[in-house]
Protein backbone atom coordinates (compact mmCIF):
# COMPACT_ATOMS: atom_id res chain seq x y z
CA UNK A 1 0.00 0.00 0.00
CA UNK A 2 1.31 3.20 -1.36
CA UNK A 3 0.09 6.20 1.76
CA UNK A 4 0.79 9.72 1.85
CA UNK A 5 0.06 11.49 5.39
CA UNK A 6 -0.81 15.42 4.90
CA UNK A 7 0.02 16.79 8.26
CA UNK A 8 1.09 20.53 9.93
CA UNK A 9 4.46 21.17 10.30
CA UNK A 10 6.62 20.34 12.49
CA UNK A 11 5.72 16.28 12.40
CA UNK A 12 9.14 15.24 14.15
CA UNK A 13 8.35 16.86 17.93
CA UNK A 14 4.62 17.89 18.26
CA UNK A 15 2.87 15.46 20.76
CA UNK A 16 -0.51 14.74 21.63
CA UNK A 17 -2.04 12.91 18.85
CA UNK A 18 0.60 12.99 16.39
CA UNK A 19 2.44 10.44 18.53
CA UNK A 20 -0.24 8.05 17.50
CA UNK A 21 0.10 9.06 14.18
CA UNK A 22 3.97 8.48 14.33
CA UNK A 23 3.86 4.86 15.67
CA UNK A 24 1.09 4.51 12.71
CA UNK A 25 3.71 5.59 10.28
CA UNK A 26 6.56 3.86 11.46
CA UNK A 27 4.78 0.51 12.21
CA UNK A 28 3.45 0.53 9.08
CA UNK A 29 6.60 1.36 7.77
CA UNK A 30 8.26 -1.78 9.26
CA UNK A 31 4.87 -4.11 7.63
CA UNK A 32 6.31 -3.31 4.01
CA UNK A 33 3.99 -0.18 3.31
CA UNK A 34 5.00 2.81 1.23
CA UNK A 35 4.65 6.37 3.22
CA UNK A 36 5.32 9.70 2.40
CA UNK A 37 4.77 12.74 5.07
CA UNK A 38 3.94 16.12 3.28
CA UNK A 39 3.83 18.78 6.64
CA UNK A 40 2.39 21.95 5.77
CA UNK A 41 3.60 25.10 7.18
CA UNK A 42 1.53 27.74 8.47
CA UNK A 43 -0.75 27.92 11.16
CA UNK A 44 -3.26 25.44 12.41
CA UNK A 45 -6.02 24.49 12.79
CA UNK A 46 -7.64 27.95 12.23
CA UNK A 47 -5.39 28.64 9.01
CA UNK A 48 -3.83 31.17 7.22
CA UNK A 49 -3.43 31.66 3.39
CA UNK A 50 -0.04 29.86 4.06
CA UNK A 51 -1.67 26.61 5.18
CA UNK A 52 -4.15 26.31 2.80
CA UNK A 53 -1.72 27.07 -0.21
CA UNK A 54 0.49 24.74 0.98
CA UNK A 55 -2.95 22.40 0.87
CA UNK A 56 -3.68 23.10 -2.15
CA UNK A 57 -0.40 22.38 -3.79
CA UNK A 58 0.17 19.07 -1.56
CA UNK A 59 -2.70 17.69 -3.31
CA UNK A 60 -2.08 18.86 -6.11
CA UNK A 61 1.01 16.98 -6.72
CA UNK A 62 -0.42 13.46 -5.23
CA UNK A 63 1.04 10.61 -7.36
CA UNK A 64 -2.54 8.79 -8.62
CA UNK A 65 -1.34 5.75 -6.86
CA UNK A 66 -0.85 6.99 -3.00
CA UNK A 67 -3.93 6.99 -0.76
CA UNK A 68 -3.57 10.59 0.56
CA UNK A 69 -4.68 9.97 4.62
CA UNK A 70 -4.88 13.57 6.03
CA UNK A 71 -4.53 14.46 9.93
CA UNK A 72 -8.05 15.92 11.66
CA UNK A 73 -5.55 18.99 12.29
CA UNK A 74 -4.29 19.39 8.57
CA UNK A 75 -7.84 19.02 7.70
CA UNK A 76 -8.72 22.26 8.22
CA UNK A 77 -6.59 23.38 5.49
CA UNK A 78 -8.20 22.09 2.56
CA UNK A 79 -11.31 24.31 3.56
CA UNK A 80 -12.93 24.87 0.13
CA UNK A 81 -11.70 21.75 -1.41
CA UNK A 82 -14.06 19.86 -0.93
CA UNK A 83 -14.73 18.99 -4.22
CA UNK A 84 -11.23 17.78 -4.69
CA UNK A 85 -10.91 15.54 -1.58
CA UNK A 86 -14.30 13.90 -2.84
CA UNK A 87 -13.14 13.00 -6.35
CA UNK A 88 -10.44 10.46 -5.11
CA UNK A 89 -10.81 8.13 -2.24
CA UNK A 90 -9.25 9.92 0.92
CA UNK A 91 -9.28 8.62 4.82
CA UNK A 92 -8.57 11.23 7.33
CA UNK A 93 -7.46 10.83 10.92
CA UNK A 94 -9.53 12.35 13.54
CA UNK A 95 -8.40 12.54 17.19
CA UNK A 96 -11.50 14.95 18.07
CA UNK A 97 -13.11 17.17 16.21
CA UNK A 98 -11.38 20.69 16.66
CA UNK A 99 -14.45 22.63 16.46
CA UNK A 100 -14.53 20.93 20.58
CA UNK A 101 -11.58 22.62 20.69
CA UNK A 102 -11.58 25.65 24.21
CA UNK A 103 -9.38 28.58 23.85
CA UNK A 104 -10.65 29.37 20.31
CA UNK A 105 -12.84 32.53 19.86
CA UNK A 106 -16.25 31.96 18.83
CA UNK A 107 -16.26 33.38 15.08
CA UNK A 108 -13.02 30.70 14.83
CA UNK A 109 -14.51 28.04 16.26
CA UNK A 110 -17.98 28.24 13.66
CA UNK A 111 -15.41 28.47 11.13
CA UNK A 112 -13.96 25.25 12.12
CA UNK A 113 -17.35 23.16 12.92
CA UNK A 114 -18.22 24.69 9.32
CA UNK A 115 -15.18 23.64 7.70
CA UNK A 116 -15.46 19.95 9.45
CA UNK A 117 -19.02 19.44 8.42
CA UNK A 118 -18.17 20.42 4.77
CA UNK A 119 -15.18 18.31 4.61
CA UNK A 120 -15.79 15.14 7.10
CA UNK A 121 -18.66 13.51 5.22
CA UNK A 122 -16.97 13.54 2.25
CA UNK A 123 -13.87 11.55 2.89
CA UNK A 124 -14.16 7.94 1.53
CA UNK A 125 -12.94 6.79 5.19
CA UNK A 126 -12.42 8.77 8.49
CA UNK A 127 -10.32 6.79 11.52
CA UNK A 128 -11.49 7.93 15.22
CA UNK A 129 -9.56 6.91 17.92
CA UNK A 130 -12.34 5.82 20.12
CA UNK A 131 -16.12 5.06 20.26
CA UNK A 132 -17.69 8.04 21.57
CA UNK A 133 -15.65 10.31 18.87
CA UNK A 134 -17.22 8.10 16.10
CA UNK A 135 -20.26 8.81 17.71
CA UNK A 136 -19.92 12.87 17.79
CA UNK A 137 -18.96 12.80 14.28
CA UNK A 138 -21.83 10.67 13.55
CA UNK A 139 -24.55 13.00 15.28
CA UNK A 140 -23.15 16.17 15.04
CA UNK A 141 -21.27 16.52 11.89
CA UNK A 142 -22.93 14.26 9.48
CA UNK A 143 -20.16 11.43 8.77
CA UNK A 144 -22.00 8.39 7.51
CA UNK A 145 -20.95 5.46 10.29
CA UNK A 146 -20.07 2.86 7.58
CA UNK A 147 -17.25 5.13 6.49
CA UNK A 148 -15.87 5.06 9.83
CA UNK A 149 -13.52 2.82 11.78
CA UNK A 150 -12.39 3.15 15.48
CA UNK A 151 -8.84 2.19 15.98
CA UNK A 152 -7.57 3.37 19.85
CA UNK A 153 -3.99 3.27 20.66
CA UNK A 154 -2.39 1.41 21.51
CA UNK A 155 0.42 1.04 24.77
CA UNK A 156 3.87 0.09 25.29
CA UNK A 157 4.78 -2.43 27.97
CA UNK A 158 6.02 -0.22 31.10
CA UNK A 159 7.69 -1.21 34.43
CA UNK A 160 4.86 -0.47 37.13
CA UNK A 161 5.76 3.13 38.79
CA UNK A 162 7.56 3.17 41.83
CA UNK A 163 6.54 6.19 43.21
CA UNK A 164 8.54 9.31 45.19
CA UNK A 165 8.81 7.47 48.23
CA UNK A 166 7.66 10.94 49.62
CA UNK A 167 7.16 12.76 51.39
CA UNK A 168 4.40 14.22 50.20
CA UNK A 169 2.37 13.33 46.48
CA UNK A 170 4.33 13.70 43.65
CA UNK A 171 1.47 14.20 40.97
CA UNK A 172 2.44 14.25 37.16
CA UNK A 173 0.03 16.01 33.93
CA UNK A 174 1.07 15.17 30.72
CA UNK A 175 -0.56 17.25 27.90
CA UNK A 176 0.73 20.09 25.68
CA UNK A 177 -0.15 24.25 27.44
CA UNK A 178 -3.75 24.20 25.74
CA UNK A 179 -6.81 24.95 26.78
CA UNK A 180 -8.26 22.36 26.10
CA UNK A 181 -6.05 20.34 28.03
CA UNK A 182 -7.16 21.97 31.51
CA UNK A 183 -3.88 22.61 33.34
CA UNK A 184 -6.01 25.24 34.81
CA UNK A 185 -8.44 24.25 36.37
CA UNK A 186 -5.56 21.38 37.65
CA UNK A 187 -3.85 24.24 39.44
CA UNK A 188 -6.55 25.73 40.78
CA UNK A 189 -7.90 22.62 42.27
CA UNK A 190 -4.71 21.80 43.89
CA UNK A 191 -3.99 25.02 45.32
CA UNK A 192 -6.84 24.81 47.09
CA UNK A 193 -4.78 21.93 49.27
CA UNK A 194 -2.61 24.21 51.21
CA UNK A 195 -2.54 21.99 53.95
CA UNK A 196 -1.55 19.17 52.16
CA UNK A 197 2.14 18.07 50.87
CA UNK A 198 1.89 17.63 46.71
CA UNK A 199 3.72 19.03 43.79
CA UNK A 200 2.72 18.72 40.29
CA UNK A 201 4.80 18.16 37.02
CA UNK A 202 3.25 19.31 34.10
CA UNK A 203 5.04 17.77 30.77
CA UNK A 204 4.25 19.14 27.38
CA UNK A 205 5.11 21.68 24.77
CA UNK A 206 4.71 25.30 26.09
CA UNK A 207 4.20 26.69 22.21
CA UNK A 208 1.55 25.42 21.23
CA UNK A 209 -0.33 28.20 22.82
CA UNK A 210 2.28 30.70 24.04
CA UNK A 211 -0.48 33.36 25.95
CA UNK A 212 -2.09 30.32 27.41
CA UNK A 213 1.14 28.86 28.46
CA UNK A 214 2.31 32.25 29.94
CA UNK A 215 -1.14 32.66 32.01
CA UNK A 216 -0.38 29.37 33.56
CA UNK A 217 2.91 30.89 35.21
CA UNK A 218 1.29 33.43 35.88
CA UNK A 219 -1.84 31.48 37.76
CA UNK A 220 0.71 29.64 39.96
CA UNK A 221 2.05 33.04 41.26
CA UNK A 222 -1.31 34.70 42.08
CA UNK A 223 -2.20 31.15 43.48
CA UNK A 224 1.14 31.21 45.59
CA UNK A 225 2.40 27.52 44.21
CA UNK A 226 4.76 28.31 42.12
CA UNK A 227 7.37 26.27 44.33
CA UNK A 228 4.63 22.97 43.70
CA UNK A 229 4.15 23.55 40.38
CA UNK A 230 6.92 22.21 37.67
CA UNK A 231 6.42 23.19 33.82
CA UNK A 232 8.96 20.68 32.61
CA UNK A 233 8.52 21.47 28.72
CA UNK A 234 8.75 18.95 26.34
CA UNK A 235 11.18 16.09 27.62
CA UNK A 236 13.17 13.78 26.39
CA UNK A 237 11.72 9.93 26.83
CA UNK A 238 14.66 8.87 29.56
CA UNK A 239 13.62 12.08 31.42
CA UNK A 240 9.55 11.67 31.05
CA UNK A 241 10.89 7.84 31.70
CA UNK A 242 11.72 8.64 35.14
CA UNK A 243 8.63 11.05 35.83
CA UNK A 244 6.83 8.10 35.07
CA UNK A 245 8.18 6.08 37.12
CA UNK A 246 8.53 8.68 40.28
CA UNK A 247 5.07 9.82 40.58
CA UNK A 248 2.59 8.69 43.06
CA UNK A 249 -0.30 10.19 40.97
CA UNK A 250 -1.45 11.37 37.66
CA UNK A 251 -4.03 13.75 36.83
CA UNK A 252 -5.95 15.59 34.17
CA UNK A 253 -8.16 17.89 33.47
CA UNK A 254 -8.87 17.74 29.99
CA UNK A 255 -12.37 19.74 28.74
CA UNK A 256 -12.12 17.10 25.40
CA UNK A 257 -10.32 13.91 24.81
CA UNK A 258 -10.39 12.09 22.03
CA UNK A 259 -9.07 8.80 23.36
CA UNK A 260 -6.75 9.70 26.77
CA UNK A 261 -3.22 8.15 25.43
CA UNK A 262 -1.34 9.93 28.58
CA UNK A 263 -4.01 8.43 31.14
CA UNK A 264 -3.79 4.94 29.26
CA UNK A 265 0.04 5.27 30.17
CA UNK A 266 -0.49 5.96 33.80
CA UNK A 267 -2.58 3.00 34.33
CA UNK A 268 0.04 0.53 32.07
CA UNK A 269 2.39 2.18 34.96
CA UNK A 270 -0.26 1.42 37.61
CA UNK A 271 -0.55 4.95 38.73
CA UNK A 272 -3.86 5.99 40.47
CA UNK A 273 -5.57 8.39 38.12
CA UNK A 274 -8.06 11.94 38.51
CA UNK A 275 -9.40 12.82 35.48
CA UNK A 276 -12.82 14.54 33.97
CA UNK A 277 -15.23 12.86 32.00
CA UNK A 278 -14.21 15.42 28.80
CA UNK A 279 -14.70 12.95 25.80
CA UNK A 280 -12.94 9.61 25.97
CA UNK A 281 -10.57 9.52 28.60
CA UNK A 282 -12.62 8.84 31.57
CA UNK A 283 -13.71 5.30 29.84
CA UNK A 284 -10.41 4.07 30.55
CA UNK A 285 -10.67 4.75 33.87
CA UNK A 286 -11.78 1.60 35.95
CA UNK A 287 -14.02 2.24 39.08
CA UNK A 288 -11.65 1.85 41.48
CA UNK A 289 -8.32 2.54 39.86
CA UNK A 290 -8.71 6.57 40.07
CA UNK A 291 -11.24 8.86 40.07
CA UNK A 292 -13.60 10.94 37.64
CA UNK A 293 -14.50 14.30 37.90
CA UNK A 294 -17.25 16.68 35.66
CA UNK A 295 -15.39 18.96 33.65
CA UNK A 296 -14.59 21.90 34.81
CA UNK A 297 -15.93 21.51 38.09
CA UNK A 298 -12.63 22.75 40.36
CA UNK A 299 -14.49 21.98 43.42
CA UNK A 300 -15.09 18.28 42.39
CA UNK A 301 -11.81 17.98 41.49
CA UNK A 302 -9.68 19.67 44.44
CA UNK A 303 -12.15 17.16 46.63
CA UNK A 304 -11.20 14.33 44.59
CA UNK A 305 -7.53 15.04 44.87
CA UNK A 306 -7.74 15.37 48.56
CA UNK A 307 -8.82 11.83 49.10
CA UNK A 308 -6.41 10.67 47.08
CA UNK A 309 -3.17 12.59 47.96
CA UNK A 310 -4.00 12.25 51.35
CA UNK A 311 -5.52 8.60 51.28
CA UNK A 312 -1.78 6.95 51.14
CA UNK A 313 -3.52 3.08 51.48
CA UNK A 314 -6.43 4.39 48.84
CA UNK A 315 -3.55 5.43 46.43
CA UNK A 316 -2.26 1.89 47.10
CA UNK A 317 -5.94 -0.36 46.56
CA UNK A 318 -6.13 2.51 43.14
CA UNK A 319 -2.81 1.56 41.83
CA UNK A 320 -3.46 -2.17 42.70
CA UNK A 321 -6.41 -1.97 39.92
CA UNK A 322 -4.85 0.30 37.45
CA UNK A 323 -2.08 -1.98 37.10
CA UNK A 324 -4.48 -4.73 36.38
CA UNK A 325 -6.50 -2.82 33.96
CA UNK A 326 -3.23 -1.80 32.16
CA UNK A 327 -2.82 -4.83 31.38
CA UNK A 328 -5.62 -5.57 29.06
CA UNK A 329 -4.59 -2.20 27.30
CA UNK A 330 -4.10 -3.10 23.62
CA UNK A 331 -0.67 -3.00 22.24
CA UNK A 332 0.51 -0.92 19.63
CA UNK A 333 1.38 -3.76 17.09
CA UNK A 334 -2.08 -5.11 17.62
CA UNK A 335 -3.25 -1.82 16.58
CA UNK A 336 -1.03 -1.06 13.59
CA UNK A 337 -2.50 -3.84 12.02
CA UNK A 338 -5.95 -3.10 12.78
CA UNK A 339 -5.18 0.56 11.25
CA UNK A 340 -3.58 -0.99 8.25
CA UNK A 341 -7.33 -2.62 7.94
CA UNK A 342 -9.41 0.04 8.42
CA UNK A 343 -6.99 2.05 5.54
CA UNK A 344 -8.41 -0.44 3.10
CA UNK A 345 -11.34 1.09 0.99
Amino acid sequence: MHITLIVPAPFATVSGGYAYDRRMVAGLRDAGHEINVIELPGTHPVTDETARSAARGAWASLPRDTLPLIDGLALLAFAGQGDSVAARPAAAIIHHPTAFDTGFADSDRATLRNTELRLLPRLARVIVTSEPTAERLAADFGVDPARMRVVVPGTDDAPRSAGSGGPGCAILSVGALIPRKGHDILIRALARLFDLDWHLSIVGSTMRDPVYAQMLSDLTRQLGVTAQVRFAGEVDDATLDHLWCTADLFALASHWEGYGMAVAEALKRGLPVAVTAGGSAAALVPTEGGVVCPPGDIDQLSKALRRQIFGTDLRREMADVAWQTGRTLPSWQKQIGAFAEALII
